[in-house]
């Protein structure tokens, strides 16, 4: 049977019955994404490793706990994400890459996964520019209280919804939208800041 064509309820039936080729499948379905988000949250290769792997430990320990009527995909997301913030918690970080995926092996990929600010077309100065403002963006990310960046890293680095944070962060949809109201306020606050 082919692992791969599997969905993820399925995937996750599996592996509570103890087939390892079904852990290994979740293993490389979500081994870069879940890395991608812990190290987006704590900004330490080594440690976002760690912190991935215990991630997948817990999820494949407690497995038999998923509730199939919500997305694996958010179940994982949140078993990380808590983690990632309980390891926040007892060491202060202060950045947090908006400029693409960690686990880039090259400079061209990291160069093609890095968010764009601007068009194509840029010059050299508006470049310099952007990856000035990046920087600036880091830094006042890293300045967030830890749900607050958790909320603004899944909603405008990963991509999810609402709901799907929502779902990750164990809180409900209005809490979601008042992190990230309030997030873009002090980022807005902080940026203002540095240009003055």
């Amino acid at each position: 049977m082919d692992y791969s064509q599997l969905d993820d309820r399925q995937l996750a039936q599996w592996a509570c019955e103890g087939r390892e080729r079904a852990f290994r499948e979740i293993l490389t379905r979500y081994e870069r994404p879940v890395f991608s988000l812990v190290y987006r949250m704590i900004r330490d290769r080594s440690r976002a490793e760690d912190v991935a792997q215990e991630a997948f430990i817990k999820a494949f320990n407690a497995i038999q706990s998923y509730n199939p009527s919500y997305k694996f995909s958010s179940w994982m997301f949140k078993i990380a994400n808590n983690l990632a913030i309980d390891h926040l918690r007892r060491r202060e970080l202060d950045t947090v890459s908006i400029h693409g995926s960690a686990h880039a092996d090259s400079n061209e990929e990291a160069e093609r996964s890095r968010i764009t600010l601007v068009d194509e077309g840029e010059s050299p100065e508006e470049y310099v520019e952007n990856r000035e403002l990046g920087s600036q963006i880091e830094r006042a990310m890293g300045r967030l209280r830890p749900e607050y960046r958790t909320a603004i890293v899944l909603r405008h680095v990963e991509g999810h919804s609402y709901e799907e944070i929502s779902q990750v962060m164990e809180v409900p949809l209005g809490t979601v939208k008042t992190y990230i109201h309030r997030a873009r306020a002090e980022l807005k606050e902080l940026l203002a800041g540095v240009a003055a």
